[in-house]
């Protein structure tokens, strides 16, 4: 029998994320590129959606046009999101959040993290990561200030009125450890 830090593939119909926690609580990196080619980029997501859309298994995630991992959203098809609890490797996920890899191209390498081959997607996961959800891009759009219904929201977070984009991906497979099962 597996422990619970042992990690295993998790069929989507046992994944438990723990909705509200998963994105804030437990770091979740967000990466896209080729995990073969060596390139790819990564960064921190805070918000975001698992769910089902259009029938199937889906992620939401959102992410501002400044960031270089937008760059690779667009170009590539397939992306990546793991979780790490660990407050170690939390403190490397927010480090990477403030280094672009415009600036630092090896930036992933320098904060200790191994980038690994996915089991479906090109994008690469992570050896210290505790979860991997593996997506297969199905949709962009983008946030417009003319859309929202709370004004307040436009000045809070887009003072700039650089909006996010939201990529919609399917789920195609998901790796993790004990917790993120289903009892």
């Amino acid at each position: 029998m597996l422990g619970k830090r042992a990690k295993r593939p998790i069929g989507l119909d046992e994944f438990d994320a723990g909705i509200f926690s998963i994105w804030n609580r437990r770091r979740m990196l967000l990466t896209s590129g080729e995990f073969v080619t060596g390139m790819f980029n990564a960064m921190p997501v805070s918000s975001g959606f698992f769910g089902e859309l259009w029938g199937v298994p889906a992620a939401i995630v959102f992410v501002r046009p400044q960031r270089r991992t937008f760059e690779f959203l667009e170009e590539y098809s397939t992306f990546t999101l793991c979780g790490f609890s660990d407050r170690k490797y939390q403190e490397v996920v927010e480090q990477l959040g403030s280094v672009s890899g415009r600036d630092v191209p090896d930036k992933i390498a320098r904060a200790g993290l191994t980038p690994v081959a996915a089991k479906k997607v090109d994008a690469p996961i992570y050896r210290e990561a505790e979860l991997a959800v593996e997506c297969t891009r199905l949709c962009r759009g983008k946030l417009d200030g003319r859309n929202f219904f709370l004004k307040s929201l436009v000045e809070e977070h887009y003072p700039d009125r650089d909006y996010h984009s939201f990529y919609i991906g399917r789920i195609e497979a998901v790796t993790g450890i004990g917790k993120y099962v289903k009892e």
